[in-house]
């Protein structure tokens, strides 16, 4: 794999470090849930700060949103995203190196951090491999979901017991290897020619409808990932049916991963075309709602194309802002993008526990999530088309 001077790095080699700085979008996000019984025992927190610690850097995504796509007009998008990943194994590593007030003042920098990756990988897509855009979102996106899978499930059976049985030093395991993307990047790649380039403004559109299309459509496939996971276990309980917990989130979450394969193959068929998104959305909704309606083990099956749903529509979306701009003008719509779909993302599934509380119905807390995706599905009619 070599750089060539005229047409960029090889395309394997982008694929790669695609691929591995995806990992880093969600992995030590995904790590926290785990590990917080505990850090909660060792630190004595309760249900709302240990929650805090997954919730807040998927927060500070809406809030440093702006400031990613700012950076990346300033020093551009490689140089962007190696400083992210740098930034992501300390702040992520720091987390466990003090008490309280540093474990959250570093759960919310590594929010930041990983705010500043999301739209630097779409803007490098459009430099570096114009042509391979819908394929190049399906590696990263592959990689951002495994890195949640093997954040989630391999850090109490494999990472903790490598550390010790301590938590802060399994914390640093899982970060440091964050500085092997950024150091090739930085090594293997040179900055793109355009990447300087005044392309368009770093401040996202925001009188202009695209913007807000795509952070509803993008919060309602996230709504129904992140919010079905938080209250899978509460809607069980309340069910009577808290044995089934462990099966439900293999289902919902597993798929997921077959959801990114699939997408190698359709990305370049289905992204930019409203029928496949629309379909998908359709068919979230509806198994979510089966879930929430059947009880048993019935009900329960339904979370798997649910989840399978949620991930595709997830990866069409994503891969949309490239393929509608280039340079600045795509950090700017894809931070748009991201920064309101996550302020959906937080808000909406947090009303829906609420609403729960209020009426002493647990299932009660995923409705909304229903139906906010119910009505922001026709908004996917009107994107702009993009040519075969």
């Amino acid at each position: 794999m070599t750089q060539r001077d005229h047409e960029g790095p090889s395309v394997w080699l982008v694929m790669i470090l695609l691929w591995g700085s995806g990992l880093y979008l969600r992995l030590t996000v995904m790590v926290a849930p785990p590990l917080a019984p505990v850090i909660a025992n060792d630190l004595g927190l309760g249900q709302a700060a240990t929650g805090s610690l997954t919730t807040l850097p998927i927060l500070m995504l809406a809030v440093a949103a702006i400031a990613a796509s700012y950076t990346i007009s300033r020093i551009g998008a490689r140089n962007t995203l190696a400083g992210a990943l740098v930034l992501i194994a300390f702040t992520s590593a720091l987390r466990g190196a003090g008490e309280i007030p540093l474990l959250f003042a570093a759960t919310a920098a590594m929010g930041v951090a990983i705010a500043a990756v999301q739209p630097a990988l779409p803007t490098l897509l459009t430099q570096w491999c114009p042509q391979r855009i819908a394929f190049g979102t399906a590696v990263y996106m592959n990689g951002m979901l495994m890195g949640e899978v093997l954040g989630s499930t391999l850090t109490i059976p494999v990472m903790l017991p490598l550390a010790g049985g301590d938590w802060r030093l399994a914390l640093l395991y899982w970060s440091a290897p964050a500085l092997i993307p950024a150091l090739a990047l930085m090594t293997l790649v040179r900055s793109p020619a355009t990447d300087h380039e005044d392309t368009g403004s770093w401040m996202p559109e925001w009188r202009r409808p695209l913007v807000w299309r795509l952070g509803a459509l993008l919060g309602a496939s996230g709504s129904l990932f992140f919010g079905t996971n938080a209250y899978l276990g509460s809607v069980l309980t309340g069910r009577g049916e808290t044995e089934l917990l462990a099966a439900g989130l293999i289902l919902l979450n597993g798929t997921q991963l077959l959801a990114s394969l699939l997408m190698f193959w359709l990305a370049s068929r289905w992204t930019g075309r409203p029928t496949p998104l629309i379909t998908l959305m359709i068919g979230g909704v509806g198994f979510l709602t089966v879930f929430v309606l059947v009880p048993g083990v019935p009900g329960l099956l339904a979370l798997a194309p649910a989840g399978l749903a949620a991930g595709m529509t997830l990866i069409l979306m994503v891969g949309l802002p490239p393929l509608y701009t280039r340079g600045n003008a795509t950090a700017a719509l894809a931070a748009g993008m991201f920064g309101i779909g996550a302020v959906i993302n937080f808000v909406v599934p947090l009303g829906g526990g609420f609403i729960a509380d209020r009426m002493g119905v647990p299932g009660m807390a995923i409705i909304p999530i229903l139906i906010y995706s119910a009505l922001v599905l026709p908004l996917a009619r009107g994107l702009p088309r993009v040519p075969a």
